[in-house]
Parts: C-alpha cells; sequence; structure tokens
C-alpha cells in the first residue's frame, strides 16, 4: 500500500532495499546520478530548478529517513551498530574517515576524502552534489535512531577540507 509524505508516495509494502550493502554506496550513486543528471536537466528546463530541487530534496530525505530505519532494523540503533554501517559508505575507498572521538554517547569524526564529492564533480554535478549526497546525511540519522543527533558544519563537497560529523546518541545506546 501506497502511503503519502510531504507530498512523496512512498510503497510501505515494497521489500527494504539492500543495493547499498550488496554494491557499495559510492558505485550506487554513480548509476543514480548518471541516470538523474539528463532527467534532472530536462525537468528543471520544463519546471524551473527551484521547483524540481524541492521536489528532490523532499525525495532524497524521505529515502534516507527510510534507510535508516531498515538499518536499525537490520543492525540495531545503537551508537555501535551505527559506527559499524559506515563500512557500506566507505566500501572501495569511498571515504576515509578520521574519529575524533567513539564513546558510549558520541562519535565525531572527520571525513578527511570524499570520493562522493569527487563523483559529482568528475559527473559536472557538483552544483547537485550535496542535494543528492549530503542531504540524505541527517535524515539518515533520524530514521536510526530519532534520539541520536547530527551536528555537521562543514562539507568537502562545499568545498572545506574535511567533513565533521559530530553524533550524539542517547545514553540508552538504543538496542
Amino acid at each position: 500500500m501506497a502511503e503519502r509524505r510531504k507530498g512523496i508516495i512512498v510503497e510501505s509494502n515494497s521489500p527494504p532495499d539492500k543495493l547499498s550493502q550488496q554494491l557499495g554506496v559510492l558505485k550506487r550513486r554513480e548509476v543514480e546520478a548518471r541516470i538523474l543528471a539528463p532527467l534532472l536537466k530536462a525537468l528543471m528546463e520544463e519546471f524551473g530548478r527551484e521547483k524540481v530541487e524541492g521536489i528532490l530534496s523532499n525525495t532524497i530525505v524521505e529515502l534516507a529517513r527510510n534507510e535508516g530505519a531498515n538499518l536499525a532494523a537490520d543492525h540495531g540503533s545503537s551508537l555501535d551498530s551505527f559506527a559499524d554501517t559506515l563500512r557500506h559508505w566507505q566500501k572501495d575507498g569511498a571515504m576515509e574517515i578520521e574519529v575524533i572521538e567513539k564513546s558510549e554517547t558520541r562519535f565525531d569524526f572527520n571525513v578527511t576524502r570524499c570520493r562522493y564529492a569527487e563523483l559529482y564533480r568528475d559527473l559536472g554535478m557538483q552544483d547537485l552534489g550535496a542535494l543528492l549526497s549530503c542531504n540524505r546525511d541527517f535524515a539518515l540519522i533520524e530514521g536510526f535512531n530519532h534520539d541520536a543527533k547530527l551536528d555537521r558544519k562543514d562539507t568537502i563537497m562545499a568545498g572545506a577540507p574535511c567533513c565533521t560529523f559530530r553524533y550524539a546518541f542517547p545514553s540508552n545506546n538504543g538496542d
């Protein structure tokens, strides 16, 4: 049965999406970007950039929230479980991270290399990279554990030297 959220139809009876775990997220994003680039260009020419970006943003956020919930269902919703799922985003050297702090309630790291940003730049889509990739991070953690919070001030996609991920998890650890 389809469910409507924020003007987006979400198929609630669809099987869970496991493509990211199978392919790795970087490969998945490349396939998606190569399909979306010409489609988005055509839609923006027809309906205007602002309108299309708004619809795209809402859709990406909802997909990420669902992905977070699916990850939590498969792995648990604790900080340790979340840290373990990072392997999907790091597959094939997609991200290089430097852990700053990992405790029962904090998981802080910097992404020092982001091949996602490189991918969107190489495809001539740097302007949409943040919308298609970085835009997911806050919704994903919300879906994964609604009590966890992400603070991220900087991204490589926006030109910073690193991405600053700072996660706070509730003290009960979620599992």
